[in-house]
């Protein structure tokens, strides 16, 4: 796989990177070793995690992902050097008190400290990618889909935010940033007031993006391209919907994250529209002889709008699945018929 350059910072990453948000909650620590070394070998040098990680998000796992990351890199001296490192700082809680409370801002301060304890739990001196996981900003996010004044609260500003960057660049601590779940307004903001008083511009915004939630084509493409800001697309197969695992049995059992955890199920995810409209991809897949897995992870990994998409799995048979969808290519046909399906469906899973 090339490497290809994130926005207009120096880093040069693989097409697909590494999510681990399962270590530390569904794969162990010997397990995630065993995903990252087969990851490595086959090419991927780039791998991202967030401070609130592993997922569910519980008090007591908090930052497990990052410590099991941290002892990979210990285990074998020279690896870090190798690996294209990204991480985020948690935007202000989310039903998550035990991360910095229920009223922080994100503020200089907090952001200063939270790359600390990153830097700590990785072993790492700097931070390749450091992101803001989601806005300090009310925003319609991981669901809602329409923007309430009425829930507007006291927050840092992206002009501080954007100073808390500046610092942890000029001590060496980080060398790009980044954006997570953000939306057009607040990727020019960010980079409207990088360029007028000379702090880090960001390079990348993190959002979703797969064939039932393709809502970063509403705008935000549009915006990215121009400012020449990445996307790097998260849940690239819909939380295993775009498997077809669930098109049987629907979201329950006890096999996958949308069966395993309730709190998955009340997200936009486990939406019934999102299982229908993914079943209905599923079908096309198998129709013109792919797995839905193949289909799903092509349509990211051949767009133009994606520099890297972010796959997450629990085994290392999974990961060597998701690889080997590299050499996947859609036909205008196919890619005709998933417009179909969207134009029906829209995106169930925004």
């Amino acid at each position: 796989m090339k490497h290809l350059p994130l926005g207009q910072s120096p880093l040069h990453v693989s097409p697909i990177c590494l999510g681990t948000m399962t270590f530390g909650e569904q794969v162990d620590q010997p397990t995630a070793h065993a995903i990252l070394d087969r990851s490595f070998e086959r090419g991927v040098n780039f791998i991202d995690a967030a401070e609130m990680y592993s997922v569910p998000a519980r008090a007591e796992t908090c930052g497990a992902t990052e410590t099991i990351i941290g002892h990979w890199f210990a285990r074998t001296p020279g690896l870090r050097q190798k690996v294209v490192l990204a991480t985020k700082v948690a935007g202000p809680s989310r039903g998550m008190p035990w991360i910095r409370g229920e009223v922080a801002g994100l503020s200089k301060a907090e952001i200063v400290n939270a790359c600390e304890g990153s830097l700590r739990r990785l072993q790492t001196d700097v931070i390749d990618l450091y992101q803001i996981h989601w806005p300090a900003r009310n925003v319609p996010a991981f669901g809602a889909l329409y923007f309430d004044p009425s829930k507007d609260k006291p927050h840092a500003s992206i002009h501080e935010q954007l100073d808390a960057m500046a610092d942890l660049v000029k001590a060496g601590k980080v060398r790009a940033i980044g954006l997570s779940n953000e939306t057009p307004y607040g990727v020019h903001e960010f980079v409207r007031l990088a360029e007028q008083h000379g702090l880090p511009r960001v390079a990348t915004v993190q959002n979703p993006y797969c064939l039932i939630n393709r809502s970063y084509e509403n705008g935000l493409d549009e915006s990215c391209h121009r400012l020449g800001v990445s996307l790097l697309a998260y849940s690239p197969l819909g939380f295993g919907l775009l498997t077809g695992k669930y098109d049987d049995t629907g979201l329950v059992g006890d096999h996958g994250r949308m069966a395993l955890y309730d709190s998955m199920r009340k997200q936009r995810w486990g939406r019934p529209e999102a299982l229908a409209t993914a079943r209905r991809y599923n079908a096309l897949a198998r129709e013109h002889g792919l797995t839905p897995a193949q289909l799903a992870l092509a349509f990211c990994y051949r767009n133009w709008r994606v520099a890297s998409t972010i796959i997450g799995v629990t085994s290392v048979a999974q990961l060597d699945q998701c690889l080997d969808a590299w050499d996947v290519s859609l036909t205008p046909e196919l890619l005709t018929a998933i417009d179909q399906i969207r134009w029906e469906s829209r995106d169930p899973a925004q």
